[in-house]
């Protein structure tokens, strides 16, 4: 249903699996990012732990025999003999006051930093440094060698450079598992918030469809509390709110139907009172020029009062069959522009009123005794309220009709505006009777729905009053 429809981003559930989803990644990656790091330094500590214990033995050991100042053989020598200990292939240089000497040809010094020889040559212990080079990792294995009574250096450099290409592929390795295994929680993430968000938002859907059946007038719509969360606790809420506004509801549709059961039982009533006594007036008021003058005063009151009173049951009967939808339209092809001047004519409005209609025929599918309700009832209002020239002006499309009503009066203020179409509404508060029964511009509105049309209020620019009448001129599925 349209009104149902939301953004996908919009939907709680949609949030709540999207929530549930990062939680889990963000816990995934972290989880990731923090195992990575241990690992790695794990892997690469006991490596590098290994390493030192075995250079330091192999160096000690091998140095007591070492007699300085050494010959460039006695220097490969050496070299050789500490590779040889299980170094793992490692690049093992040796120096002494500028001799160098290599246990493998060419291998590469610039990987010793000035500042691990620098710490070599200054220094008493072993040194230890990890470098990148050419995008992989070495570590540089840097003593000097002291003897052993006096523990001062012997001016001998020992190196060793070790590559760490196979740590760093078994942490790569690790990385790689884990981070495939993320792609799972994810997925599994998504699954168990997809169950979650369902069970939590059953009752929210339950409540919101509720809701949607309350507005829409069925005032027996209830909740379906479960469980006793706070969830069950808004759904008894909700359920207490339904009935108690189904309680009010029925009420006030009850009061209304016997007011208007009472209005329109009483204007039956009066009806036929009221015809007896128009008549007795009617005939007393043609007799009014032969009595006194007070009495034919009081008689042509009563007659006037009379006929008010008459038009007021009137427009209550008619009021009353609109409130029991027992009016339907008696539709016929009609001039509306013909209807218009008719209506003029016969309530002596014709000198009275401009008229600006079309040349042609304006023809259209109307109830031609409500349009000339309408029609009376907006001019007649112009009259009484508005200041003249009134003027009616006829306009028509292929859809529909338009009738405007204009007069040159002080216009209508926006309360006025807001409530010109209720029933017995008075402009001026202060004035308590008035000429009209006070129904007239209600069913004049209640005459245009009845056709599918409208009528709007609005001021002009010019000055005065505009009333616009809107009508299909056919009804729907008609050619």
């Amino acid at each position: 249903m349209a009104n149902r429809a939301m953004p996908l981003l919009g939907s709680l559930r949609t949030r709540l699996i999207a929530a549930f989803v990062l939680v889990a990644a963000l816990s995934a990656v972290t989880a990731t990012a923090l195992a990575y790091h241990d690992s790695r330094n794990f892997i690469v500590i006991r490596t590098q732990t290994a390493l030192e214990q075995d250079f330091r033995q192999r160096v000690s050991g091998l140095a007591r025999e070492f007699d300085v100042p050494p010959s460039p053989q006695t220097l490969k020598r050496f070299a050789d003999d500490v590779s040889q200990a299980g170094l793992r292939d490692a690049d093992v240089i040796v120096g002494y006051q500028g001799l160098t000497a290599s246990s493998r040809p060419g291998a590469d010094e610039s990987r010793i930093t000035p500042s691990m020889r620098a710490a070599v040559r200054t220094g008493d212990r072993l040194n230890v440094q990890r470098i990148t080079k050419d995008g992989h990792p070495w570590l540089v294995l840097g003593t000097p060698v002291t003897f052993e009574e006096s523990h001062r250096t012997s001016g001998l450099e020992v190196y060793a450079i070790v590559s760490l290409q196979d740590e760093e592929r078994d942490v790569n390795d690790l990385l790689r598992t884990v981070r495939n295994g993320t792609i799972p929680i994810i997925i599994l993430a998504a699954v168990l918030a997809l169950l979650a968000a369902r069970t939590v938002l059953r009752p929210v859907r339950n409540l919101g469809d509720a809701t949607r059946r309350l507005a829409a007038g069925e005032l027996g719509a209830r909740a379906q509390p479960t469980g006793r969360d706070e969830l069950a606790d808004l759904a008894h809420t909700f359920n207490a709110t339904a009935q108690a506004l189904q309680t009010s509801v029925t009420e006030l549709r009850e009061q209304e139907a016997t007011a208007r059961r009472f209005a329109a039982d009483v204007s039956h009533e009066l009806r036929t009172p009221l015809t007896a006594m128009t008549i007795v007036s009617n005939v007393l008021d043609e007799e009014a020029d032969q009595l006194p003058p007070d009495s034919a005063t009081a008689m042509r009151t009563v007659s006037a009062e009379t006929a008010k009173l008459a038009r007021l049951v009137d427009d209550l009967i008619e009021i009353s069959r609109f409130d029991a939808k027992a009016i339907h339209p008696n539709r016929n092809e009609i001039d509306v522009g013909d209807t218009i001047r008719s209506t003029l004519t016969v309530r002596g409005w014709h000198d009275d009123v401009h008229t600006d209609l079309p040349d042609e025929s304006v023809r259209a599918l109307l109830d031609r005794r409500r349009l000339d309700v309408i029609v009376a009832n907006l001019v007649g209002n112009a009259l009484r309220h508005g200041a003249p020239p009134v003027t009616v002006t006829l306009r028509a499309s292929d859809a529909e009709i338009t009738i405007e009503v204009t007069d040159h009066g002080p216009g209508l203020n926006p309360e006025v505006i807001r409530h010109v179409f209720d029933r017995f509404y008075k402009a001026d508060t202060a004035r308590t009777r008035s000429e009209g029964s006070g129904l007239g511009m209600a069913i004049a509105q209640e005459n245009a729905h009845l056709h599918g049309g409208t009528i709007h209020a609005d001021n002009r620019l010019e000055g005065g009053a505009v009333f616009t009448l809107r009508l299909p001129r056919h009804v729907e599925g008609t050619p």
